[in-house]
């Protein structure tokens, strides 16, 4: 069908209300990335077959021609619902009950209770790691009761790509009326609102939109920037899977505001389900009349195609992007000109991230003012982050901007894993800085993190425990940042190689005291001297290790000794005297002759000559033998 006008949508809007919005029993499946490749489309037949099987099976066409009193329960794929620690996930409807860590065997004994009105599957609830308390809602679990979603409203809680459930949750309400506005108002409603970019960088939504409408030209393009390259970062990809048609009506209202006929989303290839329901939302949107000629009768047109990457994390710089979308090599260029003025192709381009966008529909329709009574006053609205690492609560979230590490970690994720202590946080990806203890009641919002050494970036947050070495993790971002350079440019090209170089040193236990210097001035002069923001934030995580953990460093070169007892190269085998009977056992076995002794008398180990095979170890009938600090 296709939808003509505003009048036309609200009918279609009413109508599907009723079916998708009523107290109808559901069963919403989580077919998010995770939970897919945990086995939960398995799950998802399962639920269809014992449910047919009990007569009870409701499909969601016919629900459509029989009405919302049709009896039985619909089964449905969501998109992610964030608590993938949890995962597989179902939820019932319209109870609200959430099972955790289901498994097809189980689908029986769900189905049995949903059917027979009995109380919810007890072993399948979630229960709090550190109290033991069963939650039976999800909307009382501390994950979820903590959290403010905006941009995540819809996912977990809608078929993503079935385009008359969104429309019933309000969905093209927000670009119905954007058509009536003059785009003028449009940008100057996105800047009144404060929303500044959530890909990292944090720059005023608003300026963009309207310098991009007020430069000269009759060709615009509006790119989306999907290529979510952080390491433990999913945020995006999230949204594209699990709401596909909030990410498409964001850019059709950014195409109306600026002037701009045709968009790009440009997503990697590496994000497969993300690309599929991605076209899936856009095939069907064109259908529905809401993409292409003459949308909503108001002869606006917008056409979206989908652009594939290959995976360069450099392709995240917006220039880098463009540059692969016109099929060249991606590598920045420098600025200005912006895009704004000349982006792809050389027409003025709107870029805006995945996030960023998602958050059009809700300023528009609930104006400026509502925008920023969230969060702080120069960083408003929510924030969602990828929750990773040594927390007992992994998976995606969304809250206030400005909201404290303390909450997110020790609230929201449930405090760190096996109840160890809570060391550092990496925020914002390989690009972003460490957090520390003394960090963790400082709001994150842009300004704050800013003034730490660190910044907001994608939005990753990687949790780390007292067993982490912090000098591994500068050594890990930094092997990936220069990995990922593009190398156009000398400073990171080159000095990226040599920091990683003396991190690598420094964790074989070959560093030298005048490594700290080089370090800080190499680091320096690559934030200094960069094309992009590649390289200008590369040595972020280098520059906050030595601010925060110089003494962790000092350990590795002076005294090399890792206090983590991590770095390989700076531990070695030590045998307990107290346990050792010297049996002779592991000497024996010892390939290079490091281990000596006398036979019932303690063995030692020669350092200088082990080379950590481990042989010794699974040799020692008494387990006197451990690896630690040499």
């Amino acid at each position: 069908m296709v939808i003509r006008s505003g009048s036309e949508l609200e009918e279609q809007r009413k109508q599907w209300s009723k079916i998708y919005l009523n107290e109808q029993s559901r069963i919403l499946v989580c077919a998010g990335t995770g939970c897919v490749a945990n086995g939960s489309l398995e799950i998802y037949e399962a639920l269809i077959k014992e449910l047919a099987a009990k007569g009870s099976y409701l499909p969601v066409e016919l629900m459509m021609e029989d009405g919302p009193e049709s009896g039985g329960a619909t089964v449905v794929k969501s998109g992610c619902h964030g608590f993938c620690e949890m995962g597989p996930l179902v939820r019932l409807e319209p109870s609200g009950v959430l099972y955790t860590k289901v498994k097809p065997a189980d689908v029986p004994e769900i189905v049995a209770a949903l059917l027979n009105d009995e109380s919810p599957v007890e072993r399948l609830l979630y229960r709090h790691p550190a109290t033991g308390e069963v939650f039976d809602r999800e909307s009382s679990i501390p994950f979820y009761s903590k959290q403010q979603r905006n941009a995540l409203e819809n996912c977990g809680s809608i078929d993503p790509v079935e385009i008359r459930e969104y429309i019933a949750k309000n969905g093209y309400a927000a670009l119905k009326k954007a058509l009536t506005m003059k785009p003028e108002e449009i940008c100057k409603e996105i800047s009144d609102s404060g929303l500044r970019g959530r890909g990292g960088g944090g720059f005023p939504t608003g300026k963009k939109w309207e310098f991009t409408r007020i430069a000269a030209g009759d060709k615009k393009y509006v790119v989306c920037n999907g290529d979510e390259g952080d390491p433990g970062a999913f945020m995006d990809r999230s949204v594209m899977e699990g709401d596909p048609y909030k990410l498409i009506e964001g850019m059709t209202i950014a195409g109306y505001a600026i002037g701009a006929d045709e968009g790009y989303i440009y997503v990697r290839a590496e994000y497969p389900l993300a690309v599929d329901r991605l076209k899936q939302a856009i095939k069907t949107a064109t259908e529905y009349g809401l993409l292409g000629e003459d949308i909503l009768g108001t002869g606006f047109n917008f056409r979206i195609k989908i652009k594939e990457g290959a995976g360069a994390f450099v392709c995240g710089e917006e220039t880098a992007l463009l540059a692969s979308i016109e099929g060249r090599r991606g590598m920045p260029r420098p600025k200005p000109p912006f895009p704004a003025q000349s982006g792809l192709w050389g027409k003025p381009t709107l870029i805006n991230n995945v996030e960023t966008l998602a958050n059009i529909p809700k300023v528009i329709l609930k104006g400026a003012a509502w925008f920023k009574s969230v969060g702080t006053p120069n960083s408003p609205g929510t924030k969602t982050f990828a929750l990773t690492g040594q927390v007992a609560n992994t998976g995606l979230i969304e809250v206030p901007m400005g909201t404290t590490l303390r909450e997110i970690v020790f609230e929201i994720g449930g405090g760190v894993r096996g109840g160890k202590e809570f060391k550092a946080v990496q925020i914002g990806g390989p690009s972003g800085g460490c957090l520390t203890k003394d960090h963790l009641d400082l709001p994150l919002d842009f300004d704050s993190l800013l003034s730490a050494g660190a910044m907001v970036g994608s939005g990753g947050l990687v949790v780390m425990d007292e067993n982490t070495c912090m000098v591994e993790v500068a050594r890990f971002f930094m092997n990936f940042t220069q990995n990922e350079s593009c190398g156009k440019c000398v400073p990171c090209r080159e000095g990226t190689k040599r920091l990683l170089e003396i991190l690598q040193r420094a964790v074989d236990g070959e560093g030298k005291p005048e490594d700290i210097e080089v370090l800080e001035d190499l680091a320096l002069a690559i934030k200094d001297g960069s094309l992009c923001g590649l390289g200008k934030t590369a040595p972020n995580p280098v520059l906050t290790m030595l601010k925060y953990f110089r003494e962790e460093y000092l350990a590795h070169i002076i005294y090399k000794r890792c206090p983590a007892g991590v770095c390989k190269g700076l531990t070695g085998y030590n045998i307990d005297p107290d346990i050792c009977k010297g049996c002779t056992k592991c000497s024996r076995v010892c390939p290079v002759g490091a281990i000596s002794g006398k036979v019932k008398e303690p063995f030692v180990i020669d350092q200088d000559k082990c080379v950590k095979c481990g042989a010794c170890i699974g040799a020692c009938p008494f387990g006197a033998i451990k690896e630690g600090s040499r």
